[in-house]
C-alpha cells in the first residue's frame, strides 16, 4: 500500500526546507514552497549549483513573516507577502524570463550578499507573477513558482534506500533524504517504481508525471555544511543513465498537480491512476 511519508517545502529556492505534517496546494504547487528567490544583480536566478554557501541559510516560517538564519551571521526577516505598493524586480529562472517579482529591500539583499559574497538581492512572488509550466507534459493553465521547472519534485523512500545499499557496499557514507530536495516522498513501493507511474492521486489531489528528475551537482552538496563530494552522481553514472540523453543522471519524478486547491498531509494514501 502507497503512502506518503513526508512533504517537504523550501521557501526560498536553493535555502534550506523543511518538514511539515500537511501542507495546502494553490496553483503553483504548495503554499510558501519557493515563493522567494535570490538573483545577482541582471535578475538571474542564483542557486547551490554556484553557491553551495545557500545551504547553510536556514528558513522558519511563523506570524506572516519569513526568517533566514545561519550560524555566525545571525538572522533577518521579511513579510510573506508584499506591500501595496511594490518595488517590481524582473528575474529570470532558466527558460523563463521577463518574470515580473517584487524586490524585498536593501537589508536582506546586504545579509545575503555578506553571506553568499556576492551582490544579489531577494525577490518575492507578488501579485503580478505569472509562470507557465514549460515542460512537454504541461497544459494549459500549468503555473509553477521559481522551482527550476515544476512545481512538485517526488521520490520514494525505496529508490533512495537502494542507493544507500549501493553506496554503502562501496565503502561511502549514506546520504539523507534533504540531498534530493523532494516536496513529496511516499513509501509502500520497490525502488525506482515511481519512474513508470503516469498519474497519481494523493489523499484528494491528482498529479501528472512531467518526466524524470535529471541531477545535478546539488547532490554532492552536504546540506548542513555546504561542502562537496562526488557522490552520489558517481554511482548513479552507473546505473540511472536517461537512455535520451545519456548524460543525464535520473533520480525521482517530477510532477504538475491537477488539482489546484486542496491539502495532503502525511499517511496520506498514494493512488497510481493511469
Amino acid at each position: 500500500m502507497l503512502r506518503l511519508s513526508g512533504i517537504f517545502i523550501y521557501p526560498v529556492k536553493s535555502c534550506r526546507g523543511f518538514a511539515l505534517p500537511a501542507a495546502e496546494v494553490d496553483a503553483l504547487g504548495f503554499v510558501h514552497d519557493r515563493r522567494f528567490l535570490v538573483v545577482d544583480d541582471t535578475g538571474r536566478f542564483l542557486t547551490q549549483r554556484s553557491h553551495p554557501r545557500m545551504a547553510l541559510v536556514e528558513t522558519t516560517l511563523a506570524s506572516g513573516t519569513l526568517t533566514l538564519a545561519a550560524t555566525g551571521h545571525g538572522s533577518i526577516s521579511v513579510p510573506l507577502r508584499s506591500p501595496a505598493t511594490p518595488r517590481p524586480l524582473t528575474v529570470s529562472v532558466w527558460k523563463s524570463e521577463n518574470l515580473v517579482a517584487d524586490d524585498c529591500g536593501d537589508e536582506v539583499a546586504e545579509w545575503l550578499g555578506g553571506l553568499l559574497s556576492t551582490r544579489c538581492r531577494l525577490a518575492r512572488i507578488g501579485q503580478k507573477f505569472r509562470r507557465p509550466v514549460l515542460k512537454k507534459a504541461a497544459r494549459s493553465g500549468d503555473l509553477v513558482h521559481f522551482a527550476d521547472a515544476v512545481p512538485f519534485l517526488l521520490l520514494s523512500q525505496a529508490s533512495l534506500d537502494d542507493l544507500n545499499d549501493r553506496l554503502v557496499a562501496k565503502g561511502e557514507d549514506a546520504l539523507p533524504m534533504n540531498r534530493f530536495r523532494p516536496n513529496l516522498v511516499v513509501t509502500g513501493c520497490a525502488p525506482y517504481a515511481e519512474d513508470g507511474w503516469p498519474r497519481l492521486r494523493i489523499g484528494p489531489l491528482a498529479f501528472r508525471n512531467a518526466g524524470p528528475c535529471s541531477r545535478c551537482i546539488v547532490t554532492t552538496t552536504d546540506q548542513e555544511t555546504g561542502q562537496r563530494g562526488k557522490e552520489p552522481l558517481r554511482t548513479f553514472a552507473g546505473y540511472r543513465r536517461d537512455r535520451d540523453q545519456p548524460t543525464d543522471v535520473n533520480f525521482g519524478v517530477n510532477l504538475i498537480h491537477e488539482t489546484h486547491a486542496g491539502r495532503v498531509s502525511v499517511g496520506d494514501l498514494v493512488e497510481v491512476l493511469s
